[in-house]
């Protein structure tokens, strides 16, 4: 019997309707002779309402009693979804993410994964049952009910993949595949039959939210074929494997981007050897998440940093770096928000020189200022004025023709 997991996000699960649906897929997956696994997130926007409910109350709610109200979202689900399955005549039994054997690190609102016991999923495997698992949570090793951040369901899809030597796991959403840009706000994007891991990982963490980076990084690295489709039409969605065996004249595969950025300016830092290293790991003890960083040096003993970090850790960044304001020796902190992330990504960028140029230059075109740069081998990221995000969007996926059917190559 192969195992194959899936998982269903929160519009595939946003109404009776949709869960009864998404049922019909498990039903179909018993009934051709597969053990099935699947992973649900929390209905539509039930979460955002947890979320509103719980600021109502707080402006800073305590993140560990926040892990235990949001686990309750994915609870409802997968409820529902083995109610629906036993009235289909399908015997099925739901686990949380603990039930489920989930482990993750001791870090509410965005843990890792850390390892999971499949002993009782298989259990109910091979004595025939379906089994439902609440996505985006687990339990760390004090005990603590822990949520995996934004998206998290995807990884616990993955993971559960992984550790059960899964055939495959499809990731049910509400579109049909992986496109060249989100098509809610590029028009004109089209879908791909396939993408690398590397880059969709890229993607995925540069703000295209059909799948989470972590997700991708579990299936890149046990290599789990993964499969992005539609919970409603049937059609064929969109393959993530090692090489993208398809559409290989395409230069740049993909854009990316994602706003509420704020661009944070530490000045008169002290030029020493070990500034840098005291500056990021000050931030990364307190688990804020620096993107982008620019290093400018302002005299010999003096420089000052430039990072981004989303809007919503702002807070938290400001707090800890003028705590710690006397061990890093810095002037003074500025911050500049209402900023976005636009980003172009494609493995052939690394044997075709001029992409970048061709980039500046259509945003040059557009009037849309650039306030940072990051580069690798397979993308170029700019952080630009949110109010031009989607005009840089449109301009930069014609201008590497990601809108027409037959895309040919960009070398300029």
């Amino acid at each position: 019997m192969a195992t194959v997991v899936q998982k269903f996000g929160g519009t595939s699960v946003g109404d009776v309707t949709k869960i009864k649906r998404a049922a019909e897929k498990v039903k179909r997956e018993m009934e051709a002779g597969n053990g099935v696994v699947t992973v649900v997130s929390a209905m539509g926007k039930s979460t955002d309402s947890l979320v509103e409910l719980a600021q109502d109350i707080s402006d800073s709610p305590d993140k560990r009693e926040m892990d235990m109200l949001l686990s309750t979202g994915e609870q409802v689900t997968m409820s529902l979804m083995v109610m629906a399955l036993k009235e289909m005549g399908i015997d099925a039994v739901s686990l949380t993410g603990w039930q489920a054997g989930i482990k993750t690190e001791p870090v509410h609102q965005n843990a890792r994964i850390t390892g999971i016991d499949t002993e009782r999923i298989e259990s109910y495997l091979n004595s025939g049952k379906a089994v439902i698992v609440a996505g985006f949570q687990g339990l760390s090793e004090g005990g603590e009910i822990t949520t995996l951040g934004r998206g998290g369901s995807d990884t616990s899809a993955v993971a559960l993949a992984a550790a059960l030597k899964a055939e495959s796991c499809s990731i049910y959403t509400d579109v049909t595949g992986v496109y060249t840009c989100d098509p809610r706000t590029a028009k004109k994007a089209r879908q791909l039959s396939s993408i690398s891991y590397d880059e969709m990982l890229e993607l995925a963490n540069l703000g295209a939210g059909v799948l989470h980076p972590r997700a991708v990084e579990f299936a890149k690295n046990y290599n789990i074929p993964l499969i992005v489709r539609s919970s409603t039409i049937d059609k064929e969605g969109t393959i993530v494997e090692e090489e993208a065996s398809m559409e290989q004249n395409l230069v740049v595969r993909g854009l990316a981007f994602e706003g509420a950025v704020t661009k944070i300016t530490i000045e008169q830092l002290p030029n020493e050897f070990d500034t840098m290293s005291k500056l990021f790991s000050t931030l990364a003890d307190a688990k804020i998440d620096v993107d982008i960083i620019i290093q400018q040096m302002t005299g010999k003993n003096e420089m000052n940093v430039s990072f981004s970090v989303q809007t919503h850790e702002l807070k938290d960044a400001l707090k800890v770096l003028e705590e710690s304001q006397e061990k890093l020796g810095y002037n003074d902190i500025r911050h500049e928000d209402n900023l976005s992330k636009v980003s172009i990504v494609g493995s052939g960028m690394v044997s075709n020189p001029g992409v970048a140029a061709t980039m500046f230059n259509v945003l040059s075109e557009q009037q849309v200022s650039i306030k940072m740069v990051s580069t690798s081998e397979i993308k170029v990221s700019v952080v630009v004025p949110e109010a031009d995000m989607v005009k840089a969007v449109d301009a930069l996926h014609t201008a590497f023709e990601l809108d027409v059917k037959e895309a040919s190559k960009v070398t300029s």
